[in-house]
């Protein structure tokens, strides 16, 4: 089988980490590098990580996440935030496509101009799309982080008011999810079962799965 197709049967939700195994500065920027690859509406690039690496920062984390040790344990906790205002970086996005001939500088603002008719004035959509922009970054950041022999884990379990109070979120993100990466300890569960691909998929039209 496939490498990256082995890797997506074999990933498991961890909840023990080895405390010991730690991740350096430079391991977690790589491992952010290839978040940043994941698609993304209008090339927003809606995802942002703020990783909590020091022992206290991970404490109040843990205590915000209902006390669940992994947050503490794992070498690295990410909050995975959606930006809800993400289309104000488009022209900034847009800039080298521009420079490099590959966009017309009239083409450029149209694009930034259509993404931002879509989202000001509509909140909803606009939390939509930051939770499915950096839901698509958290989970290409997993398969990143177990292609490298780590372990992930990512969660909802907490108390978002309260994350954004302890660790200076602005109201401009939305709070997607934590995700726990780091080395594997013995205990975790092996991989839990998923519905078949009988039960998920139809074809054409839809029906009461």
């Amino acid at each position: 089988m496939n490498e990256t197709l082995q890797l997506i049967k074999e990933r498991i939700s961890a909840n023990k980490f080895d405390t010991e195994r730690k991740l350096s500065e430079a391991e977690i920027k790589e491992l952010v590098s290839y978040a940043t690859e994941a698609p993304s509406a209008y090339n927003i690039q809606h995802w942002r990580f703020v990783a909590v690496t020091d022992p206290a920062a991970k404490e109040r984390l843990k205590a915000l996440a209902y006390n669940q040790q992994k947050v503490a344990d794992a070498a690295v906790t990410f909050i995975v935030l959606g930006d809800l205002r993400g289309y104000e970086k488009l022209p900034d996005i847009l800039r080298p496509l521009v420079e490099s001939g590959l966009m017309t500088q009239k083409a450029a603002d149209g694009w930034s101009q259509t993404a931002t008719n879509a989202y000001v004035g509509n909140e909803a959509f606009a939390r939509d799309e930051a939770i499915r922009g950096a839901s698509l970054g958290a989970m290409t950041l997993m398969l990143a982080a177990q292609a490298k022999g780590l372990a992930s884990g990512p969660m909802i379990g907490f108390d978002v008011e309260g994350v954004k109070r302890a660790f200076n979120i602005s109201d401009r993100y939305v709070p997607v999810m934590l995700l726990p990466v780091g080395y594997p300890a013995p205990g975790n569960w092996p991989r839990k079962p998923r519905l078949s691909v009988d039960e998920v998929l139809s074809f054409n039209e839809g029906r009461e799965f």
